[in-house]
């Protein structure tokens, strides 16, 4: 039996949850027979036993307990275990059944010619009936499926009901072209098929289960087939949570702090399935040490971590949007929306943000500052692609079953032209199109609206695919530009003296940058600052002095890429929906005229449209 976790005095579960009211809606209608359940599906599931007392049982526990508990057989399979049954008398009807089909006792060994006389039937025993039973029993695909086979006809024919959970079906039948299919895996992709569509299999009550964590682990040909039924296992939900953390708190299985209650430490793990809750329990009670909210953050940043496989990065910052200089208008927006938040009005929030503008306008720090204004987490999605077939589709699934879990959420996608691509590009057997695709349609789901905010950046827009950027996905489009006035370049230069720190003299920083002229950016500065921060330290004293400074600026060599920038530049002006966001020398241009110069800087850098 699969690990368990014994709960009483929980209130009554009345019904089954969603995902499981779905496959016994699609059993009990009688048109198909092949389940495939994803998702979720090695974590703790509940179910209620006795009156007062609750089960968290493992998947195939609680397939074949609860959901198929009537079933006259109950029989599992994966590569590691070979075949085997929920009980001994199961297992000893399915060897005697085969034993005798052949009469005398007698079996087929795997469909390869050979026979064995050892049966149940005639009470073999020692050597031949352990042989016998090793090979009814077999790992091998190949001897195991058509052992079931002819069983599932036998059962068929005795009016038995029987179900069968193969786990790790990626194993037997993986997602990879079919011409890298080796001659086994030929075999179990269609005799899996067969099964699908063999109505004598349908119409006897014989159900065939397959258990995957990722549905792009598997062979799409199953997948897509018309006959067969996908059933996704979501992560916990709060109130599912909530008992499994109570269960822990009244079992003195969990140390909690004064202050956090289950109901608490509930709504704050979103993201955490049960079996993560478990670990976080028991790591913390060897570490005889109360979970409290800075720790509880922690864990469930390393464990988020893990189970995306790295594929998430959690990004925190000690600063708010005070913290950014300028760009007044972009703050103002998402000031607005951290109180519609804070208010619980996430249905006016957009479904995502587009933040343009060139370089090193600090477009990744304001998302970051956004996050700390309104205390969600902030996650940056990272590279997901991979040269193997079906691993790159694997790793998105598994990203937004986590990302719908964790919600509230804001996802950060930088330099999203280039991430994102889109339902053009070729040269990957259609991966590619796949990915934008389904990213595509994550982001349109108008019921994750205030759940899960998207951050598009990127200094050009441009190359962002139209589906991206319509209403409906990334529907505020914001930019940002370098500073415009004296005004706003001697702000920015105080906030960085803050921010980073920095010891000073008094300096008249407009007479600097009056004399030293060049539209800099506000990573621009603090890299000089840095540098005049290094000059201060070489000349040994720790207040950075007006000479020092003047040195650096003198020293420093403006980017060498004007037209890139310049291209940046207005693109992130054609991509603005308000002329309040533009700086003054952009507010009157003509859209046509910037149309003309953004064609002619795309022909000088070797752009083609």
């Amino acid at each position: 039996m699969a690990e368990q976790l014994i709960v009483k005095n929980l209130p009554f579960i009345r019904v089954l949850p969603s995902w499981a009211q779905e496959l016994s809606y699609k059993y009990c209608s009688k048109t198909a027979n092949l389940y495939i359940l994803h998702g979720n599906i090695r974590d703790f599931l509940p179910h209620k036993m006795n009156e007062g007392e609750f089960n968290f049982a493992k998947i195939q526990d609680y397939v074949s307990e609860v959901l198929f508990g009537n079933r006259d057989i109950i029989a599992f399979y994966d590569r590691s275990s070979g075949v085997s049954f929920c009980s001994p008398e199961m297992e000893n009807e399915y060897l005697a059944a085969l034993a005798l089909q052949n009469g005398n006792g007698s079996y087929s060994n795997g469909g390869n010619g050979t026979s064995t006389a050892a049966s149940a039937a005639n009470g073999a025993s020692g050597g031949a009936a352990a042989h016998r039973a090793s090979t009814l029993l077999a790992r091998d695909p190949t001897v195991a499926l058509p052992n079931l086979e002819r069983y599932f006809f036998d059962t068929v024919a005795s009016n038995k009901r029987l179900v069968l959970i193969i786990d790790y079906a990626e194993t037997i039948i993986p997602n990879t072209e079919i011409s890298r299919y080796s001659d086994e895996d030929r075999y179990c992709l269609v005799t899996l098929n067969r099964w699908a569509h063999d109505p004598i299999l349908t119409q006897g009550d014989v159900s065939i289960i397959l258990l995957t964590e990722n549905l792009a682990d598997i062979s799409p040909r199953l997948v897509r087939a018309p006959s067969t039924v996908k059933v996704n296992i979501p992560f916990p939900d709060e109130h599912v949570r909530e008992q499994f953390v109570g269960f822990l708190d009244d079992n003195e299985k969990v140390i909690l702090d004064r202050g956090l209650s289950p109901a608490t430490l509930a709504k704050v793990t979103g993201g955490l399935n049960l079996v993560n809750l478990n670990q976080l329990a028991a790591e913390s009670f060897q570490e005889n040490r109360e979970i409290d909210l800075p720790y509880l953050r922690q864990k469930k940043k390393e464990m988020i971590e893990a189970e995306a496989s790295g594929l998430l990065e959690f990004i925190e910052t000690e600063y708010d949007l005070s913290s950014i200089s300028g760009h007044d208008f972009v703050k103002k927006r998402f000031k607005s929306a951290a109180k519609a938040i804070k208010e619980g009005r996430t249905d006016v929030l957009p479904m995502g943000y587009l933040l343009a503008g060139p370089v090193g306008t600090g477009k990744s720090f304001m998302v970051n500052a956004f996050t700390k204004e309104i205390g969600i987490p902030m996650v940056k999605l990272r590279n997901i692609r991979s040269k193997w077939q079906g691993v790159t589709e694997a790793n998105l699934e598994k990203v937004l079953s986590i990302l719908k879990a964790m919600a509230p959420v804001g996802v950060m996608i930088d330099e999203a032209d280039a991430f994102l691509g889109d339902r053009n590009m070729e040269g990957d057997s259609g991966t590619s199109n796949r990915i934008f695709a389904q990213i595509a349609s994550f982001m349109g789901d108008t019921e994750l609206r205030g759940k899960i905010i998207w951050f598009l950046i990127t200094c050009r827009p441009d190359l962002l695919p139209i589906d991206i950027k319509r209403q409906g996905r990334a529907e505020e489009h914001l930019s940002l530009f370098y500073p415009d006035t004296m005004a706003e370049k001697e702000h920015l230069f105080r906030t960085l003296i803050d921010k980073l720190q920095v010891r000073t003299q008094k300096v008249q920083i407009a007479g600097l940058f009056k004399k030293y002229r060049f539209d800099f950016s506000g990573a621009d500065l603090e890299s000089i600052l840095i540098r005049a921060k290094f000059t201060a330290a070489t000349n040994k004293h720790v207040v950075v002095t007006s000479d020092d400074l003047e040195q650096t600026m003198q020293d420093f060599v403006p980017p060498a890429y004007p037209h890139e920038i310049e291209l940046q530049n207005l693109v992130a002006v054609l991509e603005c929906t308000s002329r309040e966001m533009l700086p003054k020398r952009f507010q009157s241009l003509d859209r046509n005229r910037l149309l003309a110069e953004i064609k002619q800087l795309k022909a000088l850098l070797g752009e083609t449209d």
